[in-house]
C-alpha cells in the first residue's frame, strides 16, 4: 500500500467481506473490478497465462483495454454472449448515467 501511495500516487482500499455473512454479498466497488477482469478475460490471449515475462503480460492487458476503449469510442457494438456480460453492460450504463 505504501508503494501504491508513494510511487504511483494511488489510494488503495481493501474491502473485506464480513465473516458472519453467508452467500453472495455486494461489496462497494467490487463489481467494477470484477467487471474489468471479465472484459480482460474475453481476450483469448489473457484467458490463460501464456506470457513468460511480466512486461509481456502487462502489454497484453494494455492492448486488450485499448481495443475495448476504441470499440466504445467508435460506437462499435460489442456482442455480448453471456447473461453475465449483459448484466455487466447494464450496470455500466447505469453507472455512466449516475456519473460514477
Amino acid at each position: 500500500m505504501d508503494y501504491a501511495r508513494d510511487e504511483l500516487g494511488l489510494r488503495l482500499e481493501i474491502v473485506r467481506r464480513c465473516d458472519d455473512v453467508r452467500g453472495f454479498q455486494v461489496l462497494p466497488r467490487r463489481c467494477v473490478v470484477e467487471r474489468t477482469f471479465g472484459w480482460l478475460t474475453r481476450s483469448r490471449r489473457l484467458a490463460r497465462d501464456y506470457e513468460r515475462k511480466t512486461e509481456h503480460a502487462e502489454a497484453m492487458i494494455k492492448v486488450a483495454m485499448i481495443r475495448l476503449m476504441t470499440a466504445r469510442l467508435t460506437g462499435h457494438h460489442i456482442d455480448l454472449h453471456r447473461p453475465i456480460e449483459t448484466e455487466a453492460a447494464r450496470r455500466l450504463a447505469e453507472d455512466l448515467e449516475d456519473g460514477k
